[in-house]
Formats: C-alpha cells, sequence, structure tokens
C-alpha cells in the first residue's frame, strides 16, 4: 500500500536519493545532504507544532512510502509563507502601450516586470516521484495528499496559494529565457544560479537584476515561446494543478520563465469538496469499475493520507479494512477526511 507522512530523520538517505534524480532546474530538491537535512529538520519541527494560529515560516515536507517495502519513493511538500526572511522574486508578463495619435500608432508591448507579488503566501512545491512508480495514480496521491492536509489545517496556510513550475531547459540544463537574459546580468550560468538560489543566496537577484521592465519583443524567439511552458516532466503535474483549479496569471520564473499556478485554497476542488467521514472497519467488495478516493486521517504529526477504492460514495461513514485502518493511524469510530480523487473518475 502507498502511503502518505511527513517526512522524519530516518529518511535522510532517500531523500537523497531521490534528489539525485531530479535533474537540474529542480531548486527545492538537490543533491546536497547538510541542505536535505535541513529541510528535514524544518519539517519536523513544522509538523510538531500542534498548535498554529496563523502561518509563518513552516515547511511540511511530506514523502510517499510503499509499506510493502518501507521504501520513500516520492515527496511533495507546503511552504507555509514564503518571502518573510529573503525575498521572493518572480516576472510578471504585462503590458505596456506605445501610442501616437499623430502617425496613427498604436502598439500593446509585453513586458517582464521584476516584483515580489508572492510575498507571504502558501507555496506548495517538492513534487517528484520516482519514475518506476509513475502508474496506478501514484502521482496523483502525491499531488492531492497536501489539499487534504490544508482543508484539515486551513489555519496554517494563507488564503491564496501558488505553485513554482519547472520551466524549459535541455538535457544539459541550458535554459533559453536564462541564455537570452539572465546571462547578460548574471555572468554566471543557468547551472550555478540555481545553485545560489538553492543555498538560500538571493541576494544577488536584487542587486544584478533590472528593475527596470524588459520588453518581451526585444528577446529571441527561442526566449519567447518558452514564458509560462513547463518542463517536459512537469507535464503531468502541472494537469493535476489545473484540475484541482490552480490558474497562470502570468506570473513567471525570472530564470527559466516556467509558469506560477495559483488558486485559493477554499476554491481547490479537493478542499471544497472533502469532508469528514466515521470510520468503520471491515471487508468490502470491490469491482473494477469502483471510483477512487482520497482518505487522510485528521492528525498533524501523524498525517497520514492513502487511496482507496470503493464502489459507492461514503457519506457519513466510510468502511475500511484493517490494513487501511492501520495505515491511516485510525480506529472505530475515529473522523477521516475522504474525497473524490478526481472529478473525472475515469482518469
Amino acid at each position: 500500500m502507498m502511503v502518505i507522512r511527513p517526512i522524519n530523520q530516518n529518511d535522510l538517505k532517500s531523500l537523497y536519493r531521490l534528489a539525485e534524480q531530479t535533474g537540474i532546474g529542480f531548486t527545492s530538491l538537490v543533491a546536497d545532504e547538510a541542505i536535505l537535512q535541513k529541510k528535514i529538520d524544518g519539517a519536523v519541527r513544522s509538523f510538531s507544532k500542534e498548535e498554529v494560529t496563523s502561518p509563518s515560516e513552516e515547511d511540511y515536507l511530506m514523502v510517499l512510502e510503499d509499506s510493502s517495502t518501507g521504501q520513500v519513493v516520492g515527496t511533495c511538500g507546503i511552504l507555509a509563507t514564503v518571502g518573510l526572511e529573503e525575498p521572493f522574486y518572480s516576472y510578471h508578463l504585462g503590458t505596456i502601450t506605445h501610442a501616437s495619435r499623430e502617425l496613427g500608432v498604436h502598439n500593446a508591448i509585453p513586458t517582464l516586470i521584476l516584483n515580489n507579488d508572492f510575498t507571504g503566501c502558501s507555496e506548495i512545491c517538492t513534487l517528484f516521484l520516482e519514475e518506476s512508480y509513475r502508474h496506478s495514480k501514484n502521482g496523483q496521491l502525491l499531488s492531492k495528499a497536501r489539499f487534504m492536509f490544508m482543508a484539515q489545517f486551513p489555519e496554517r496556510f494563507t488564503e491564496k496559494v501558488f505553485a513554482e513550475m519547472r520551466g524549459v531547459s535541455d538535457e544539459n540544463g541550458v535554459s533559453p529565457l536564462w541564455e537570452s537574459l539572465g546571462r547578460h546580468f548574471f555572468s554566471i550560468d543557468f547551472v550555478k544560479a540555481d545553485e545560489l538560489t538553492t543555498q538560500g543566496n538571493k541576494q544577488f537577484i536584487a542587486e544584478l537584476m533590472p528593475n527596470n521592465p524588459v520588453y518581451v519583443n526585444l528577446l529571441p524567439k527561442e526566449a519567447r515561446n518558452v514564458l509560462g511552458k513547463v518542463h517536459t516532466n512537469t507535464v503531468p503535474a502541472r494537469r493535476l494543478l489545473e484540475q484541482e483549479g490552480f490558474r497562470y496569471e502570468n506570473y513567471v520564473d525570472i530564470f527559466d520563465g516556467g509558469p506560477s499556478l495559483e488558486a485559493r485554497v477554499e476554491d481547490i476542488r479537493a478542499v471544497r469538496n472533502s469532508r469528514l467521514c466515521c470510520v468503520e472497519i471491515g471487508e468490502h467488495t470491490e469491482s473494477e469499475g469502483g471510483s477512487h478516493y482520497l482518505v487522510s486521517n485528521t492528525k498533524v504529526t501523524d498525517f497520514r493520507c492513502i487511496l482507496v477504492q470503493r464502489n459507492t460514495s461514503p457519506v457519513e461513514e466510510i468502511k475500511l479494512t484493517q490494513e487501511e485502518a492501520d495505515a491511516l493511524q485510525v480506529k472505530v469510530e475515529e473522523a477521516v477526511r475522504v474525497v473524490e480523487l478526481s472529478p473525472n473518475t475515469s482518469r
């Protein structure tokens, strides 16, 4: 059985193994033991806070574990806020109008404007699944389990949440946008810039990045074409977020041009439609056409989320097998949160 749980201090080696597979441009999970240990320490502290009245610096990093082997095969996370300790930068793709009535000219020119508009917002991040487990709806479980935690504990997050998606780069880590824009101001390659931001060294962005609007039509076609586009490996993750109600609002990453998707927490489908059900334990019959449901417990430190298949939609009660109840660490008559995995259950 596949189980989502908070990361713990025993997961460093597994996390490092996953980080080695992410590739260039995946800045929230890099193969550096010191950085990964710091992330684990922060997550353990965050989940240990039983009482939180407003979001702050919490970092809720979770893992997907194959209970049959004990192996950690994926990660997902939520940052309660960004930009409070160090600036969070993005570009907004806007428009400047140049017009002359005398010449009969009216041109709307797209521009990139550096901003800190996501300061103080919650961010979902660090979504990665080992390639050999990219089947059986594991990716959907990994991505959407975060929304079950947010639905249960809304006080820990801001009203708006966003996701910064990995942008386009080739197998060598070459980003068309960086080569056309960033390199001219930073005089370093894309990989080095990514490395510096991963280490928390973001002051160089404020010091070197132009504050004036960048005219998009002055960029090479290769750079213009990747604005708001995601890396090939990130296409499924984007599709899942858009399925839940996230939308692209013209904010892009300053390095690779990847899109930021955003939504109000209360409008996210899995948050809006999830409901609390009382647990029954016993065997149940399962047919080939049964629908899939996310089921999570209502705990913080011991948060768990799994995927089950049922022939009928649970309303006030849900019958779990003993194995499922054990995976969720719940007993008879305890409350669990339940939601359909997808608005289109045929997927």
